[in-house]
């Protein structure tokens, strides 16, 4: 199976989610689904029902941050030698060829990818079309309204 890539900051979120998960939300709910079984029959008790689901829900996410982590390759992007070519782990600046604001993503692992703080996935059609390409080259990028060419302004590791 092919290690998954993640950067070493993404690879700390993980864990402190997954600390997060065991510490604080499982002893939460344990404690929730005690008081509620307290309460008497168990086939009515909706507090009883809810607790159970949302101890399910953190018992799987628990199993997916972790094997998040057993498969992935962390890679710090502070110690990539310098390059002007855009990989994973660049923070590469676009400017719109048709006009627009600029933007800036940094390119990630599919498990640390939110596109609402600039992070993309180095598996997203933006990322691809980007990767091996440096400053000044314009890609193209198909996207659901189109075909969009960005001219890649900056690419910064850090």
């Amino acid at each position: 199976m092919k290690r998954a890539p993640l950067t070493k900051t993404g690879a700390e979120k993980l864990r402190a989610e997954l600390r997060r998960l065991k510490t604080e939300d499982r002893p939460r709910v344990i404690q929730a689904i005690a008081e509620a079984r307290s309460h008497g029959d168990l086939s009515e008790n909706a507090e009883y029902a809810a607790a159970r689901e949302t101890q399910s829900f953190i018992e799987g996410r628990i199993k997916d941050v972790e094997a998040q982590l057993s498969n992935c390759e962390i890679i710090d992007v502070g110690s990539l030698p310098p390059t002007d070519r855009v990989v994973f782990g660049a923070t590469v600046e676009l400017e719109p060829e048709e006009g627009g604001n600029k933007v800036v993503y940094q390119i990630v692992g599919d498990a640390e990818a939110d596109i609402k703080t600039g992070l993309i996935s180095v598996s997203s059609p933006i990322a691809r079309a980007m990767v091996g390409k440096s400053e000044g080259d314009i890609v193209e990028v198909t996207a659901p309204n189109g075909v969009r060419s960005y001219e890649i302004v900056a690419v910064k590791y850090v």
